[in-house]
């Protein structure tokens, strides 16, 4: 914006208004109202168009809002970027730990404490496909292996679904990852 000696500016920012009194290149000298003389940079100025009175102090609803509306612009939000490997990592997670599913594991076997994970985890994939949730991990722990195995065969009995061992550096080898297709049907 081009300002002249004597155009009446408004400053952005600060309830100031003024009369340009000299311009030494981007620095504007304005005397305000009040009489005192300021420098501002051109971008902190907006020229007033309404030939406000300048001794009157009066100014046009019409110039003072267009200084609102100019500062009020909504600026562009900005876009979360969602990086690809993140995109695809699972949106639930099923602790099988013993510890996780019973308030005491005390005076169980090791069939009922097989046997309740098992359940768990036929029960929480079932739900998973019934929501059309894509990935599912079941964290199961290293032990001995037994969980793991009878897991494997759990998963196998599914024509729906794909199983892999999870993200080593999220889960070690404690966990397997399950991938449901959501076009098949169920039997």
């Amino acid at each position: 914006m081009k300002f002249k000696i004597n155009d009446f500016v408004l400053v952005l920012d600060e309830n100031l208004s003024g009369s340009i009194k000299s311009i030494s290149g981007n620095t504007i000298s304005i005397e305000t109202t009040d009489g005192f003389l300021l420098d501002f940079e051109a971008g902190e100025l907006v020229k007033d168009t309404s030939k406000s009175d300048f001794k009157s102090g009066i100014f046009s609803h019409k110039s003072i809002s267009s200084v609102l509306d100019e500062k009020e612009k909504p600026s562009r939000r900005k876009s979360v970027k969602v990086k690809a490997k993140e995109r695809y990592e699972p949106t639930m997670e099923v602790d099988l730990h013993i510890n996780q599913l019973v308030k005491s594991p005390r005076g169980m076997s090791n069939h009922d404490m097989l046997t309740t994970q098992l359940d768990t985890a036929r029960h929480k994939l079932d739900w998973a496909i019934s929501k059309r949730i894509q990935k599912v991990v079941f964290i199961h722990g290293v032990g001995e292996g037994v969980l793991k195995i009878e897991l494997e065969y759990l998963f196998g009995r599914y024509n729906n679904v794909k199983f892999y061992d999870a993200n080593y550096k999220k889960y070690g080898l404690g966990a397997t990852e399950v991938y449901i297709y959501q076009n098949v049907k169920p039997n």
